[in-house]
């Protein structure tokens, strides 16, 4: 997989921050939230930054009701902390919203809130094995 990692000094904890960093649309920004279903398996699911998760879409793609995991949840399922998740690098099932499919590539978090990482849907779905869903 080929990624392109940016080290920035400023924050980049919210897409506002990374947009302002990078100076990029916030649509090539993806936001990579954890959520848990109904039995508490947690799972990750990939927007672009200028949209929300319909928590009802999530819930009917994984055929259970998902809430929205506490930051101590995030931390543990993931290992890093809220602003920091990666799209790739853990084991949650993995739903990437279809708008994102359309970039030839994509800016997400990368591990720290100083770190980004560029690389392709195309990547993201294959390595976590994503479902492709309409999540917005």
């Amino acid at each position: 997989m080929e990624a392109d990692f940016y080290k920035l000094s400023g924050s980049t904890l919210t897409v506002d921050d990374a947009v302002k960093q990078l100076d990029v649309s916030p649509d090539r920004i993806v936001k990579s939230l954890v959520f848990k279903d109904e039995d508490n398996n947690p799972l990750l699911a990939i927007v672009p930054g200028d949209k929300q998760v319909d928590e009802d879409k999530l819930s009917a793609a994984c055929d259970k009701e998902v809430s929205m995991a506490k930051a101590r949840e995030v931390e543990e399922f993931t290992g890093y902390k809220i602003g920091e998740v990666p799209p790739v690098d853990h084991n949650l099932s993995t739903f990437v919203d279809s708008k994102i499919v359309e970039f030839d590539t994509v800016i997400a978090g990368g591990g720290s809130t100083h770190t980004l990482v560029e690389l392709s849907p195309r990547d993201i779905i294959e390595t976590t094995e994503a479902e492709i869903v309409d999540l917005t």
